[in-house]
């Protein structure tokens, strides 16, 4: 017969509910959070208790525990409902006891736990030892030490992120951590294989032509290679430096020339100069590169090197460090991270608003990706640039599944980039660089008329492909292939 859980326990017995409830503050009753929230993965997220404080205690898909904060904290806190009814009524005090860590000395975290329970027994809980000891009993439960249960607590914590990130459900915004414990950096998961594939390459030239042709290892490998530098490296680099040519001038490219010129020297002239020819970019000190002399030849990879590289990861932008993720597939690594990084960029930083609108979309998560993208369009002056803002704004929030919000952005891209007629009293001339004029002949005129036809055959909206008819007809040239293809979807959609 399959044991009941201390849930199911609790959710049977008034008594031992209550008691749950008071003194150890895990109450039923109170399973219902102040705002609407969800995983930022997704996944599944049930409350199932309160406390007197606002917080709510949440079961995540696969069982471990999550607690919110009414102010806005929110992280792990164990790995299932048992070791949360454990750390709830074996250490009533756990809130106040977020800092510690497995680490910290015994004797410090005694004399909290202490002060913190004896607080407790002088105000309103003078029995909290017999309460504590039948309630666990009672459950089911084991009676386990400070140290062990605020070791647990700290290692829940640690794994709060990637995958449990909670977010407000209608802003989008993530809440903050339970505590500043240091977390794992991204470069250091992103390396991880590439550490392993670097010592692989140093130990088995067998190996070399295998990771060049994989497209997700070289480049990590390289840059692997570029924070733990070995002049024996040398061979395996001019392999992976070939195989990373066939996709251009890329940084990878870049960064394994340096590291070839500043290992191998001037004899590797003829291989740097053939593979400078990649492409007719040659930006970024690649058309300094000297064609002869060893002085010159390192000087130049010294210069590259400290414009662009370096040999310490926590200098890199992060944003690298995110697409390495996405490209591995380490998709909750990367959302949490770009969500992190939305999340703290303010108004002055437009041009990274697009790029997470862009990297958000890349993964899929085409809501946080309107989240940026309208951040973004606000912050347009120009109104061919807010129209296209306006477009781009649409067509996330389609593919969020919110067509009423991507009508409404294509009414407005309208409205921008055609104004009503000027009004009849003398009004100062916009700056120039506002003009929209002549945007259905451009690339702006074709998406804003796909975006259209787009929401009509998502949404069977007939308002969105009567207008994109309209706009069709005003085209001074042939749509493209792609616009024709889009009208001919929503024709179907809303016949």
């Amino acid at each position: 017969m399959r044991r009941m859980t201390g849930l199911e326990l609790l959710r049977a017995d008034p008594a031992l509910a209550a008691l749950a409830a008071f003194p150890f503050d895990f109450d039923l009753e109170r399973a219902e959070h102040g705002e609407e929230v969800r995983l930022a993965s997704g996944a599944a997220l049930t409350p199932i208790a309160g406390d007197d404080t606002g917080g709510t205690f949440f079961v995540c898909a696969g069982g471990p525990v999550l607690y919110a904060s009414s102010e806005g904290q929110a992280g792990l806190i164990a790995g299932s409902v048992d070791e949360a009814l454990e750390l709830v009524v074996g250490l009533p005090g756990w809130r106040d006891l977020l800092g510690f860590t497995a680490g910290d000395p015994p004797d410090e975290l005694c004399a909290e736990v202490a002060e913190l329970e004896g607080e407790m027994r002088a105000s309103y809980a003078p029995d909290l030892d017999e309460q504590r000891s039948g309630l666990l009993a009672a459950l089911g439960l084991a009676a386990l030490g400070p140290a062990e249960l605020v070791a647990r607590l700290h290692t829940a914590q640690l794994r709060t992120e990637p995958d449990f990130l909670l977010l407000n459900a209608e802003e989008l915004l993530a809440y903050e951590p339970l505590h500043d414990h240091p977390q794992r950096p991204l470069y250091d998961v992103v390396l991880e294989s590439g550490r392993a594939d670097l010592a692989l390459l140093r130990a088995s030239p067998e190996s070399w032509t295998r990771t060049a042709a994989d497209g997700i290892r070289r480049p990590v490998a390289l840059r692997a290679a570029q924070y733990d530098r070995d002049p024996g490296d040398l061979g395996f680099l001019r392999t992976l430096a070939e195989a990373e040519a066939n996709y251009g001038m890329t940084d990878e490219l870049r960064l394994a020339m340096l590291l070839i010129a500043r290992h191998g020297g001037a004899a590797e002239l003829p291989l740097l100069l053939r593979l400078r020819e990649t492409s007719y970019d040659t930006h970024c000190g690649l058309s300094e590169l000297p064609e002869k002399g060893e002085e010159e030849l390192r000087a130049w990879a010294r210069e590259l090197d400290d414009a662009l590289f370096g040999e310490d990861p926590e200098e890199e932008p992060e944003l690298l460090w995110i697409e390495f993720a996405r490209r591995q597939g380490r998709t909750e690594h990367a959302r949490a991270a770009l969500i992190r990084l939305l999340d703290a960029t303010g108004p002055a930083e437009a041009p990274r608003l697009g790029t997470l609108a862009h990297e958000l979309a890349e993964l899929g998560d085409f809501a946080q990706a309107a989240r940026a993208q309208k951040i973004h369009t606000a912050l347009q002056d120009r109104a061919w640039d807010r129209g296209s803002a306006l477009t781009r704004l649409a067509s996330l929030q389609r593919q969020a599944g919110d067509p009423q919000a991507a009508w409404a952005s294509l009414e407005r891209a309208l409205r921008v980039l055609d104004p009503p007629e000027a009004p009849a009293v003398p009004a100062p001339a916009p700056p120039a660089d506002t003009s929209a004029d002549g945007w259905r002949g451009y690339g702006l005129g074709h998406r804003v008329v796909q975006e259209h036809f787009e929401l009509a055959a998502a949404a069977g909206d007939r308002r969105a492909y009567d207008r994109g008819r309209e706009l069709l007809a005003s085209l001074p040239h042939p749509p493209a292939a792609a616009v024709r293809e889009a009208a001919d979807r929503a024709a179907r959609a809303v016949s």
